[in-house]
C-alpha cells in the first residue's frame, strides 16, 4: 500500500474539490480503487501505488480548474478522470480558455474538453470549419456561441442558420400546417440555441429584422451570403449535390461551419452523405479545416457516453461478421 498527501492552501479549494455530499471525490475513488481521508487542511490518498499516483494526478488536475475559476461538475470530473486514465493529464493546463460568449441568462459558454476547444480555435481560424462527432460534443451549440459573438462585435450583418429537413423514419406531409410549418420541428434545435444565446425578445426582434434567419436548406439555393455566419446542422443529412449547393453560397467577409454525426445518417439507402464527401475532397484546402469529435468530447449525461461506445461496439462487430 501507499500513500500521499495533498495541502489545501485554501479551504474553498477543498469545499470545491469534495463537491455537493463529496460527490467529485467519491468519482476519483471509485475510478482508482483509493481512499481518500480529509484531515484540516489536507487529503491524505491511500491505496495500490500505481492507483494512488493516478488518483493524485487527478486531484491535482481538479484542483488546477479550481484555481482558474472553474467549477467542478459531473462532466469536468469525468473528463479529467478519462485525461488521467489515458495518460494526458499533461494537456489538462490548455482546457481552460477565455468565456466565447455570455447567454441571455448571464452564464458564460466556454469550450469543457480539449476537442471543443480545438474546434472553437478552428471557427476563429478559418473561413469554413467542419465539426464532425456524435450527438452531445456542442457541435452546434458552440457554433451558434461564436456566431453570435461575431455579430455581437458587428464582424457579421447576419447569422443564418440551416439544415435538411430529412425525415428520421416519419414523414414530413403528415404534419399539420404550411411548409415553414412542417420543417419547424426539424429546425427547433437551432432556434433552442439562439433562444439560450440572445433570449426569445431580442430574438424575435432580430428575426424580423432578417438579422438572423433559420430555414431548411432548400432555400439556400441561388443565394450569395455575404457579411454573413452561416450555419449548416445536421449536415450528415445532406447529399453531395446539397452540399456543393451549400458551400458555394459562400460571400465575401462570411464564415461557415458545418456539423453532422456520419453515424446517424438518415437518408435513403444508396445515398451517399455529402458531409462525408465534402470531408475527404476538401480536406487539403487552405481556409478549410476539419474537426473530430469523439465520446469523450459529450458533455450530456454519462450514459450518453456509455450509448455512443456501445453502438461503436456494435457497429465494429459487425464489419467483423
Amino acid at each position: 500500500m501507499a500513500e500521499q498527501i495533498i495541502s489545501f492552501d485554501r479551504m474553498e479549494q477543498a469545499v470545491g474539490l469534495f463537491g455537493s455530499f463529496d460527490e467529485n471525490i467519491r468519482q476519483v475513488q471509485e475510478k482508482f480503487r483509493v481512499d481518500a481521508v480529509s484531515r484540516g487542511s489536507e487529503l491524505k490518498v491511500v491505496g495500490e501505488p500505481e492507483d494512488v499516483d493516478k488518483a493524485v494526478r487527478a486531484i491535482n488536475g481538479l484542483l488546477m480548474l479550481i484555481n482558474k475559476g472553474e467549477e467542478l461538475s459531473a462532466q469536468n470530473v469525468r473528463y479529467v478522470l478519462s485525461m488521467v486514465e489515458d495518460g494526458k493529464d499533461d494537456q489538462l493546463g490548455g482546457l481552460t480558455s477565455g468565456c466565447i460568449c455570455i447567454t441571455s441568462k448571464g452564464k458564460p459558454v466556454k469550450p469543457k474538453t480539449l476537442g471543443q476547444k480545438k474546434y472553437v480555435e478552428a471557427i476563429r481560424r478559418n473561413t469554413v470549419t467542419i465539426g464532425v462527432g456524435p450527438a452531445g460534443t456542442g457541435k452546434t451549440y458552440l457554433a451558434v456561441a461564436m456566431a453570435v459573438t461575431a455579430f455581437r462585435a458587428k464582424e457579421v450583418n447576419r447569422i443564418i442558420l440551416t439544415r435538411p429537413a430529412v425525415e428520421a423514419g416519419e414523414k414530413l406531409g403528415f404534419l399539420p400546417g404550411d411548409l415553414q410549418q412542417k420543417v419547424d420541428p426539424y429546425l427547433r434545435p437551432l432556434y433552442d440555441a439562439l433562444f439560450d444565446m440572445l433570449g426569445a425578445e431580442n430574438f424575435q426582434k432580430q428575426h424580423e429584422r432578417g438579422s438572423i434567419e433559420v430555414a431548411p436548406l432548400a432555400y439556400m439555393r441561388g443565394r450569395t451570403l455575404d457579411d454573413s455566419f452561416i450555419i449548416l446542422d445536421e449536415a450528415q443529412n445532406t447529399t453531395a449535390e446539397q452540399m456543393k449547393m451549400f458551400l458555394t453560397r459562400l460571400g465575401f467577409n462570411s464564415k461557415m461551419v458545418v456539423t453532422g454525426d456520419v453515424t446517424q445518417i438518415d437518408l435513403p439507402d444508396g445515398k451517399k452523405s455529402g458531409l462525408v464527401e465534402a470531408v475527404r475532397i476538401l480536406k487539403h484546402i487552405e481556409g478549410i479545416e476539419t474537426v473530430r469529435f469523439n465520446e469523450k468530447d459529450v458533455v450530456r449525461h454519462k450514459l450518453v457516453q456509455d450509448i455512443i461506445k456501445a453502438y461503436e461496439r456494435s457497429e465494429e462487430e459487425r464489419k467483423r461478421r
